[in-house]
């Protein structure tokens, strides 16, 4: 299985790919869809990374394929800069999705 990178920066696009991983830069919302649909549609891939801001970008639809889909995995990732998430982004996460407070 592959690991694929949807990435908002070419900073991070290009330390992924020399770790080889393979990856796209978009900036749009639309372009953001495209790509996620693309790699769904691709069963190679079983990993796949997306930048906070692109997960920013397509918010609910993300979340529905995290909930939804086991393979591809999708793993939210700070850019270079670092991440733009609060201290408890994990107990957020959990409140949205199952409904339960921690």
């Amino acid at each position: 299985m592959r690991t694929f990178l949807i990435s908002d920066n070419k900073d991070t696009w290009v330390g992924m790919r020399l770790c080889g991983v393979d990856g796209v830069v978009v900036h749009s919302r639309k372009e953001v869809l495209n790509e996620i649909n693309a790699v769904f549609r691709d069963d190679t891939i079983g990993l796949l990374l997306l930048t906070e801001r692109i997960v920013d970008l397509a918010k609910e639809e993300v979340m529905e394929y995290k909930l939804k889909k086991a393979i591809p995995m999708i793993i939210e990732i700070p850019d270079r800069h670092g991440t733009i998430r609060s201290g408890d982004a994990i107990s957020q996460y959990i409140r949205e999705s199952v409904g339960i407070k921690i």
